[in-house]
């Protein structure tokens, strides 16, 4: 399904890219877009992790760095039947978390300096077996597209804006756009922004609800997830992620921008009310069930 949803991110991406090209350029500019289309999905596929991990400064640790997060991922990752993941970590007091990679075998688990010293070490299982689970259920390859394509959208509503101002709409016979290509750019301007939060809701949301029960299940603790959680959430309120960009929000555990809950039907990630209630459920079905746990 993950697959399928990629598809249709990239294919959409080129149909904005050629109809945004014809606006600004006319046919010239449809080639010129469509073939830039064509290049960021490329990049979107085989580098947008990397440049994510350069984005925040993620650097890769080995084992002797840290070896109770070794430990943790190894355990996790056989539990779940995963390659051994690359281990990255942000220099960051802000506690936080994410996964990235095109597939399993090529991903990454990215934990910040923050979250290493906030959690103990079984609420650190659990926030690293909800990561590992974007990764089980490839989660992560449509989160870095998601990424890109988000930057793609608002880089179109700024290109629409010199357009407006600079004449953009001229053709090569030096006849002037339409009345009707200038409003179409107007309301690509407007709707832009709006269409890149959307598509973030749509791939963010749901995917986080099932790695948190696939976390607490693999864990068989859900509330040390539910606890993290709670203390992740409360701590990114008093010191949120300086660095973070609003087009990679969604990839994080818990949102690492500061905004309270008016905002939450435009937020990246569910209410953490909810998910916490949700493992809080998942608990309660789980006792009873004679599950190991994974982390001693």
């Amino acid at each position: 399904m993950n697959t399928f949803r990629t598809t249709l991110l990239m294919l959409a991406l080129i149909i904005l890219f050629v109809l945004v090209g014809n606006l600004v350029a006319g046919q010239e500019g449809m080639w010129y877009a469509f073939f830039l289309a064509l290049m960021m999905n490329g990049i979107a596929y085989w580098f947008s992790d990397k440049i994510v991990l350069m984005m925040y400064g993620a650097k890769e640790i080995k084992e002797s760095d840290y070896p109770e997060i070794f430990s943790i991922i190894r355990e996790l990752t056989m539990k779940m039947n995963l390659p051994m993941p690359k281990v990255c970590i942000i220099n960051t007091p802000t506690p936080n978390a994410f996964a990235t990679g095109r597939n399993p075998k090529n991903s990454a688990v990215v934990l910040t300096s923050g979250i290493i010293n906030l959690l103990n070490e079984r609420e650190l299982a659990g926030v690293i077996a909800h990561e590992l689970s974007h990764i089980k259920n490839r989660d992560t390859l449509i989160s870095v597209v998601a990424t890109t394509i988000a930057g793609a959208i608002f880089m179109l509503a700024r290109m629409a804006q010199w357009a407006l101002m600079f004449g953009g709409l001229r053709r090569r016979d030096d006849r002037g756009g339409s009345p009707l290509e200038a409003i179409g750019l107007l309301v690509l301007i407007i709707l832009a922004p709006i269409a890149a939060m959307i598509i973030q809701l749509a791939i963010s949301r749901s995917r986080e609800y099932e790695a948190d029960r696939t976390a607490g299940i693999t864990t068989s603790d859900p509330l040390s997830l539910a606890n993290a959680l709670r203390k992740l959430h409360e701590t990114v309120q008093r010191v949120p992620l300086q660095e973070a960009n609003p087009t990679t929000a969604h990839m994080f555990i818990v949102n690492p921008l500061k905004g309270k809950d008016v905002l939450t039907l435009f937020s990246t990630h569910p209410p953490i009310s909810e998910r916490i209630k949700k493992l809080e459920q998942l608990n309660n079905e789980l006792r009873g069930y004679a599950i190991p746990n994974i982390v001693r």
